[in-house]
């Protein structure tokens, strides 16, 4: 158990990398690491798993939705402000070099989220089932929500939207995972779809911040 806990730490970590890429040194990045694990994420993850005073006060959180999602995302935000934009931003294209390592890396997360989702039930049972179900529908939908929507709003859709919505479709059903129907589940990822979309277009361009993976569009307001 401890050992599987120590993977959503890691994991939370390195999603607040991608707010930053490509403008903070990895020296930095390292010390803030080890700063923020133990100052934000240890506190936060207590307050809501195993007895914390959130929990008591009703609020679930399955496998970490609000614990690594929503925190990452604030995270990832608050960084990339605080460090600034990147040179080239807004006149550059800084898409991915490589899309396919991204749709390679997509893949390994969707996987990975079904041993996340359906692990936190700790045990091989039909609560697990149901959330690795529910998590697959949810990234299914989610992919296909924000097809749908920039293929409307710009004339034709693309892998790295498709990867994109599939992302934030495993992010927003992370907290209800583990309490929802497969049904559910797929309302759930076409919601993330079409508001992690608004999130990563027009809020982005209107607060006029640079979060290079959008960490805070996808995971911060999925999770939220």
């Amino acid at each position: 158990f401890m050992l599987y806990q120590m993977t959503f730490a890691i994991i939370t970590v390195a999603l607040v990398a991608g707010s930053v890429a490509d403008r903070l040194r990895f020296s930095a990045f390292l010390l803030f690491s080890g700063l923020w694990l133990f100052l934000v994420y240890v506190p936060i993850a207590h307050w809501i798993w195993g007895g914390g005073f959130l929990g008591a006060y009703g609020v679930v959180d399955f496998a970490g939705g609000l614990v690594v999602h929503l925190n990452a995302g604030v995270a990832g935000l608050v960084a990339a402000i605080v460090v600034g934009k990147r040179r080239g931003y807004g006149s550059e294209n800084l898409s991915p070099h490589d899309l396919g390592l991204a749709v390679i890396g997509t893949g390994l997360l969707w996987v990975g989220w079904m041993g996340f989702n359906g692990g936190s039930a700790l045990g091989a049972s039909s609560r697990a089932v149901m959330a690795i179900t529910s998590t697959h529908l949810a990234a299914s939908a989610g992919a296909f929500t924000w097809m749908a929507l920039e293929w409307y709003t710009r004339g034709k859709p693309s892998v790295l939207g498709m990867i994109s919505g599939a992302i934030a479709g495993l992010g927003t059903i992370t907290p209800a995972s583990g309490f929802v129907m497969p049904m559910q589940g797929v309302l759930i990822g076409l919601m993330a779809g079409a508001v992690c979309f608004w999130a990563c277009t027009s809020l982005k361009i209107k607060l006029g911040y640079d979060d290079s993976l959008d960490v805070f569009g996808v995971h911060g307001v999925g999770g939220l």
